[in-house]
C-alpha cells in the first residue's frame, strides 16, 4: 500500500461525524423548520374556526385531526413549536446568565456576599419548585411573560450553586495562583482564567433545562396560566 494513502486511511476516519451527532441533527431540523417557518409546513392557519369539520378524525386533509372548534391539530401543533423554542429558551437564558455571574462572583468573593446569597437560596429552595412558579403565576397573572418571571425568580439558584461549587474549587488551582502572582486583577483572573473554566457543568445543565423549561410550560398550559388562546402550544 502507498505510504501516503496508508497515512490519509486513518485521517479519513477520524474526520467521519459520529452517528449519534448525525442522528441528532437529523431530529433537530424539523424542529427548527417549523419554528422559523412553520407557514411552509402547515396546511392551515391555527386560529381559523371550521365549524363544518369539528373533532374529525385523522385523514388526508388533517393528518392529527382536528379539535373541537374544527382547528387543524397538525397545523397547532406546527405552530406550537415555535412557542416552545420561546419558553425553552425564556426560561433559561435569565437564570443562567444571572446565576452564572453571582455564583462566580460570590465563589471568588466568599465572606459575606456569599453568605448573604446562600441565605437567599436557602429560602428558594424551601419551597417545590413547580409550587413556586406557580404562586408566583397566579398573583401575577396568566401569560407566558409572567411565566418567564416567576421561572428566572426561581430559577437561578440551580446555576448560582454550579458555578460557585466550580470557581471555590478553580480559585485553588495552580493557574489561578499563577496569575495572582503575575499581577492579574482579580476581574481578570476571575473572568479570563477561572470562568471559563467552571461554567461548563452549567452550559451542561442549561441543555437539559431547556427541555424541562417546554414541560413547565405544557404543565402551566394545562392549569390556565400559561400561553394563552387561542395562541398554540406544541408542548
Amino acid at each position: 500500500m502507498n505510504p501516503t494513502t496508508a497515512a490519509a486511511a486513518p485521517r479519513r476516519t477520524r474526520r467521519r461525524p459520529k452517528p449519534t451527532l448525525v442522528m441528532g441533527v437529523l431530529l433537530l431540523l424539523p424542529i427548527l423548520a417549523a419554528t422559523f417557518a412553520p407557514g411552509l409546513i402547515a396546511p392551515y392557519s391555527p386560529t381559523d374556526f371550521d365549524y363544518s369539520a369539528i373533532l374529525k378524525g385523522p385523514s388526508a386533509s388533517h393528518p392529527f385531526g382536528t379539535d373541537n372548534f374544527g382547528r387543524d391539530v397538525f397545523s397547532r401543533v406546527v405552530y406550537g413549536t415555535r412557542i416552545d423554542m420561546q419558553i425553552a429558551l425564556l426560561t433559561t437564558l435569565f437564570p443562567f446568565v444571572f446565576g452564572t455571574l453571582l455564583g462566580a462572583f460570590t465563589g471568588f468573593v466568599g465572606r459575606w456576599p456569599d453568605t448573604l446569597v446562600g441565605r437567599v437560596a436557602d429560602l428558594v429552595v424551601v419551597f417545590p419548585f413547580l409550587v413556586l412558579v406557580i404562586a408566583i403565576v397566579a398573583v401575577l397573572g396568566p401569560g407566558l411573560t409572567n411565566m418567564y418571571i416567576a421561572v428566572s425568580a426561581v430559577g437561578w439558584v440551580a446555576y448560582w450553586r454550579l458555578v460557585r461549587g466550580e470557581v471555590l474549587a478553580q480559585k485553588e488551582t495552580e493557574y489561578a495562583q499563577a496569575a495572582r502572582v503575575l499581577g492579574f486583577s482579580p476581574t481578570r483572573v476571575l473572568l479570563r482564567h477561572i470562568l471559563p473554566n467552571a461554567v461548563t457543568p452549567a452550559i451542561v445543565y442549561l441543555m437539559t433545562d431547556m427541555s424541562l423549561g417546554i414541560l413547565l410550560g405544557a404543565s402551566l398550559g394545562y392549569l390556565g396560566l400559561g400561553a394563552q388562546p387561542p395562541h398554540p402550544s406544541g408542548a
